[in-house]
């Protein structure tokens, strides 16, 4: 089994940075792609950002691009999501994602986290 844990949420005003983390553990050599989903209030879950299992390709969502990077660890048991020029509509409850295969274009979701909430206010 493997446990994704996100932090880094919190309460941020609009043009603010916030960095989210998502520390793996268990079998961690299972997890291929990572990234992140977002959910705000009254929408579907919608795609932010994946990374490969190297980091040498990555892939975000129109409405982040220019603003959010994902990143990972040399050991490949943490990502990140910097995600600066916050907007209101960035406001949602953000997932840790991860695939046992596949690449950074088809993140699907074989293990998630429990989610961290980022407000964004103006």
């Amino acid at each position: 089994q493997v446990q994704l844990v996100e932090s880094g949420g919190g309460l941020v005003q609009t043009g603010g940075s916030l960095r989210l983390s998502c520390a793996t553990s268990g079998r961690i050599y299972s997890v291929n792609t990572m990234g992140w989903f977002r959910q705000a209030p009254g929408k579907e879950r919608e795609f932010v950002a994946a990374i490969s299992w190297s980091g040498s390709t990555t892939y975000y969502a129109d409405s982040v691009k220019g603003r959010f990077t994902i990143s990972r660890d040399n050991a490949k048991t943490t990502v990140y999501l910097q995600m600066n020029s916050l907007k209101l509509e960035d406001t949602a409850v953000y997932y840790c994602a991860a695939d046992r295969r596949g690449s950074a274009y088809s993140l699907n979701g074989d293990y998630w986290g429990q989610g961290t909430q980022v407000t964004v206010s103006s």
